[in-house]
């Protein structure tokens, strides 16, 4: 805790960083509680993004321990899970940020009254677009679902899946 207090005033004045995210391990709730009283100004810590249940997230909440708390919806049970999370931050006022997958998170996060952002990995949107037709594109740094599209609003390319499947053995 002590070392991410350092890093954390240190990133703050030489970079300007505004976000840490784990900083200390998100089961170390007290720790995450203290560098969120003590971090510098501006400075926000998320956390959360390995969280399973519902009552991970109460948990993480209850204990003051981030100012934004993180979910994905492909670990914590789904659109049923993720949008628990999304009411626990709305009880408790602490806006929520999704994990990765933002042809998953883009919906579910219109639907989610504290939702900020997505975490944007490359490597990830290059493997949606790649397999799934109607996968959002950003446009002026923001994703917007295609309402024209039901559901999620994506459709397996079934012959671009089908090079990846995996042979059982004989």
């Amino acid at each position: 805790m002590h070392q991410a207090l350092q890093l954390a005033s240190r990133f703050a004045a030489e970079q300007h960083v505004s976000w840490f995210e784990e900083p200390v391990s998100s089961d170390d709730l007290a720790g995450l509680a203290r560098l969120r009283e003590r971090a510098p100004e501006g400075m926000e810590i998320a956390a959360g993004e390995y969280g399973y249940h519902a009552q991970y997230f109460q948990r993480m909440l209850a204990a003051g321990a981030v100012d934004v708390q993180q979910a994905d919806a492909t670990r914590c049970g789904g659109v049923t899970g993720f949008m628990q999370a999304a009411a626990l931050c709305e009880a408790h006022q602490v806006d929520l940020s999704a994990h990765c997958a933002p042809s998953l998170h883009c919906t579910l996060g219109c639907a989610a009254p504290r939702f900020r952002h997505i975490e944007w990995f490359h490597d990830h949107v290059r493997i949606e677009q790649q397999l799934f037709e109607g996968a959002p594109r950003p446009r002026e740094g923001q994703l917007t679902p295609d309402r024209a599209r039901p559901g999620l609003g994506l459709t397996l390319r079934s012959a671009e899946a089908a090079r990846y499947a995996v042979k059982a053995a004989a």
